[in-house]
Parts: structure tokens; C-alpha cells; sequence
């Protein structure tokens, strides 16, 4: 198993690694929308977050070997189901080939993140 970390993504908030690949897969933990560069939540509207939430993924992947291109599985969490068109536009955008995927709303994310995104992929 090998851990992955990148300083091109923001890092763990707790005692867990962005990613780890073992197998063959990548698994991400769950991205939200932490600019690396300042540390702080980008911007306070789904599009704003959906996009760093993409850019973040994008840069574990690629620290990991992998990319959008070889994702099999996503797990999509949305602070307010409401956003769910907004965010499935900017989300079609980046995983074109349309791997297996779960939305579901819940209660809250962490640090008031509007959406949260985790990754299962080939290295």
C-alpha cells in the first residue's frame, strides 16, 4: 500500500492520507473545496466549490499515476440536493467517461464545504 500526498492539493484535516493505492486502484479520500494556496474554502457557491473540489481531485490523481479518465467509481456528497444540476455540469466536464457514481445529499460537510467528492481509479 503507498500513501499519496501532493501540496498541489490540500492536505489531510485529520489522521487520514489523500489517497492510497494498493492493488492497482487509487482510492481518494473525499475532497472539498480548500484552495492548497490559502488554505481556506473556495468561494461560497456551488459552482466556485464544485470546480475546486475538481481541481483538487485532479491533482491527487495525478500524483497517484492516475486521472479523471481511468475513475471507475465517485461518491458525490452535496450539502443541499438543490445544487445537484449546477454541480452535474461542472462534474461532466471533468469525468468524461462517466464512471459508476453516487449523489446523495447530506446534513452537512466538513468546514460548511457545499460538496464533497471521493475517487476509486486505475493507476
Amino acid at each position: 500500500m503507498n500513501k499519496i500526498a501532493t501540496d498541489k492539493a490540500p492536505g489531510a484535516i485529520g489522521p487520514y492520507s489523500q489517497a492510497v493505492v494498493c492493488g492497482g486502484l487509487v482510492y481518494t479520500s473525499g475532497q472539498i473545496a480548500i484552495d492548497p494556496a490559502t488554505g481556506d474554502l473556495a468561494g461560497a457557491d456551488i459552482a466556485t466549490q464544485s470546480e475546486q473540489v475538481m481541481k483538487n481531485l485532479g491533482a491527487v490523481l495525478a500524483a497517484a499515476g492516475s486521472s479523471y479518465e481511468k475513475a471507475i467509481k465517485t461518491t458525490c456528497f452535496l450539502a443541499d440536493i438543490a445544487d445537484f444540476a449546477t454541480f452535474n455540469e461542472i462534474y461532466g466536464r471533468y469525468f468524461t467517461e462517466k464512471p459508476a457514481r453516487s449523489c446523495v445529499a447530506v446534513k452537512a460537510l466538513p468546514k460548511g464545504a457545499l460538496v464533497e467528492v471521493e475517487v476509486i481509479a486505475e493507476v
